[in-house]
């Protein structure tokens, strides 16, 4: 979801849209990464892009069967201790220097996650 469809929602990303984007992007297996401005937008965009596969995490498991005429969906189990509120908790509770020194991390992470 891009930030301003978050904000629509009342959400606030810990991490900007062009970050997120750029850490999913550099996953060998995903293809493209396309911003989500509106709730309705999911089929148009698989069938213009051609998607054959909707991944999305597994607590919204069903919630997207009806994608299933279009592509295989595929619900991502999650990875235990992580989670969006604990990022958002972290970077509350820390100093700047912590929290710019864990972007910097994230960003190095990025770049090596990129090359491979």
């Amino acid at each position: 979801s891009s930030d301003e469809f978050n904000t629509g929602k009342g959400k606030k990303s810990a991490i900007a849209y062009e970050q997120r984007a750029e850490i999913v992007a550099a996953c060998r297996y995903v293809d493209a990464v396309i911003p989500e401005n509106a709730w309705d937008q999911k089929r148009n965009d698989i069938s213009a892009y051609g998607i054959n596969i909707f991944a999305m995490g597994d607590d919204w498991a069903g919630r997207f069967d009806d994608l299933l005429d279009l592509c295989e969906v595929v619900y991502l189990p999650r990875t235990d201790g992580i989670s969006s509120t604990s990022v958002k908790s972290y970077l509350a509770s820390n100093h700047r220097d912590d929290v710019l020194a864990a972007k910097h991390a994230a960003e190095t992470l990025a770049e090596i996650i990129g090359r491979l």
